[in-house]
């Protein structure tokens, strides 16, 4: 496989520097409870990196941003376009929106409802189409007629140095890490992540963590190259990429030590937990990395400094509800 260009953490400081108050320094929180007691025992220490307080209600926007930012003056005038079942979608019309231009985001019909007014509420035009294929294939076409910029919703390396911020701040932060684990729909969050975290504790394990159900990360590492998915099936919409693509595969390639797939369940009873212990309201995407830390990586974890990435909260009342309901 060809080399790749890895960011370096100069790079990612950078970057960090050049996103400035656009992107808020979310806060990393240590849980300590009896309930994680019983879980994972009292000597794990479990450190919360809290991205579902980032603007746009998830770490998308750092992306974004980091891709928007490398625009021209012309291109950024001509504005941009995404495809996205809901936090890219959000992330590309915050970030459209905060660097003055125009937003078209093509978005399944199956997305959130919620998601989508979101996206409105940022000033995006929001196109909705049959899936997600249909999706990719919709918004080729009005990066062509429109003359927009397409913001990939995972890929690049720009995309990664932003995502790499999320590490950055949390290598930073909680220097003694032991293990991070990281939700993967794409893989860009996962690959930025883990290449700062890596290059920054070097001892430190990362983790990725993906649906039963949307497994694109699991399949193209077991194949040695990015693959495809015929169908995605999960409660996690914000994890439903079909596909990996070959530079946040490269990265995940180089820096990830395991990925492991957990059920619709397991998040769904994570998902109440954390709302139940901790108060916070996460989408299922947002419970993935905790759910891996008390399910299949329970062994990985125990007795270690652990980093969760709580990646993002965009849901509405009804749907978390019946989520939750669910699983009386």
């Amino acid at each position: 496989m060809e080399t790749i260009k890895i960011p370096t953490p100069r790079q990612v400081e950078q970057a960090r520097e050049k996103l400035g108050n656009k992107v808020r320094r979310t806060p990393a929180w240590q849980w300590k409870s009896d309930v994680k007691d019983q879980l994972l025992s009292a000597k794990t220490n479990v450190f919360l990196k809290l991205e579902l307080f980032q603007y746009a209600g998830s770490f998308k926007p750092r992306g974004a941003l980091m891709n928007m930012l490398d625009l021209t003056e012309e291109q950024l005038k001509n504005g941009v376009t995404a495809v996205s079942a809901g936090n890219h979608a959000i992330a590309v019309a915050y970030a459209a929106k905060s660097l003055g231009t125009t937003a078209k985001v093509v978005m399944p019909k199956t997305a959130n409802s919620f998601r989508v007014e979101k996206c409105k509420s940022h000033g995006a035009t929001v196109e909705l189409v049959d899936d997600v294929h249909e999706a990719f294939r919709r918004v080729k076409e009005i990066e062509k007629e429109e003359n927009r910029a397409f913001i990939h919703p995972f890929e690049g390396e720009q995309t990664a140095l932003g995502t790499a911020t999320v590490g950055l701040e949390f290598a930073q932060d909680i220097p003694e890490l032991d293990a991070v684990i990281v939700p993967i729909g794409g893989g860009g969050l996962c690959a930025g992540i883990a290449a700062a975290v890596k290059q920054m504790i070097t001892d430190c394990k990362v983790y990725g963590v993906e649906p039963v159900g949307a497994d694109s990360m699991s399949k193209s590492l077991e194949a040695g190259e990015p693959a495809e998915i015929d169908e995605v099936d999960t409660i996690a919409d914000s994890l439903g990429a079909p596909h990996a693509a070959p530079y946040s595969f490269g990265l995940c390639k180089r820096f990830v030590d395991e990925v492991v797939t957990i059920t619709d369940l397991k998040m769904a009873q994570t998902m109440r937990m954390m709302f139940e212990e901790l108060k916070l309201a996460v989408e299922p995407a947002g419970a993935s990395a905790l759910a891996a830390a008390t399910g299949p990586l329970s062994d990985e974890v125990m007795n270690k400094n652990v980093g969760i990435i709580v990646c993002g909260t965009n849901i509405d009342n009804e749907s978390f509800q019946t989520i939750l309901n669910e699983i009386r």
